[in-house]
């Protein structure tokens, strides 16, 4: 019997090759996908479009990631459970869900199927766009802290004093969250002079301005001796893939 999405058709946004930018991509109509085993037909309510994603379409993950053309960007997406496949719990049709969807992706189309593991039930207080923008900068976010030894529970480790640089930005706002919610470490951030009262509503107990001498330095007014560094200011190191145009 065929899946209830088989035979409908959905709008989305397509590439069929690498490169080509903003007019590589072509506006299609195609048939909504079905979920298979382990997976979740998502109506699109919001995508949060990523760096990752159009550096891939530009090439860079091609010599360990090849895509399959055509190909539907955008891996971050937030939606209402539309489909079950075979073998999901946990959810049902109805759910608001936020999901990363790597290597598929499929954000920029009206329908997407994500797998149910990558996917977490969205609370009624997220809205669709703040949930589709959570998933990878707060996974970065967290796999920095506890690379550095920032531990976020409070017995789980000594209490340290924490810098986060770049705190304003995606990675940089969550890391000032999670370290102060742990509740035992004391975080100094940086950030630019228009976004100090923000970085403080996070959280933050000192928050520098990197225009000044003293953001410079990296040295809050407590003078403060950093046990762990989040450098949120340089991102991956995409420079070490080249490009590929086919």
């Amino acid at each position: 019997m065929s899946s209830p999405s088989s035979s409908r058709i959905m709008r989305a946004v397509q590439y069929h090759k690498y490169g080509g930018g903003a007019e590589g991509l072509n506006h299609v109509e195609v048939p909504v996908p079905s979920p298979k085993k382990g997976e979740l037909l998502v109506r699109v309510e919001a995508a949060s479009i990523n760096p990752l994603d159009w550096r891939f379409q530009k090439g860079v993950g091609r010599p360990f990631l090849p895509s399959k053309f055509p190909f539907i960007p955008v891996c971050e997406l937030a939606g209402e459970v539309v489909e079950l496949g075979a073998g999901v719990g946990g959810f049902r049709p109805g759910d608001k869900i936020i999901a990363v969807n790597f290597p598929g992706s499929g954000g920029l189309a009206e329908y997407a199927v994500v797998s149910a593991s990558n996917a977490a039930l969205r609370p009624p207080e997220v809205s669709a766009v703040q949930g589709a923008c959570i998933p990878i900068a707060a996974a970065t976010a967290l796999m920095a802290l506890g690379t550095a030894g920032v531990g976020l529970d409070a017995g789980d480790g000594p209490a340290k004093n924490v810098l986060v640089t770049a705190a304003s930005g995606g990675v940089g706002t969550f890391a000032v969250q999670l370290a102060s919610l742990a509740g035992h470490h004391h975080v100094t951030a940086t950030c630019g002079a228009r976004n100090l009262d923000l970085v403080r509503g996070l959280g933050a107990d000192e928050v520098l301005d990197y225009g000044t001498s003293e953001g410079t330095a990296l040295r809050g007014p407590s003078g403060r001796k950093h046990d762990a560094v989040v450098h949120c200011a340089e991102g991956f190191p995409w420079s070490a893939f080249k490009p590929v145009e086919s």
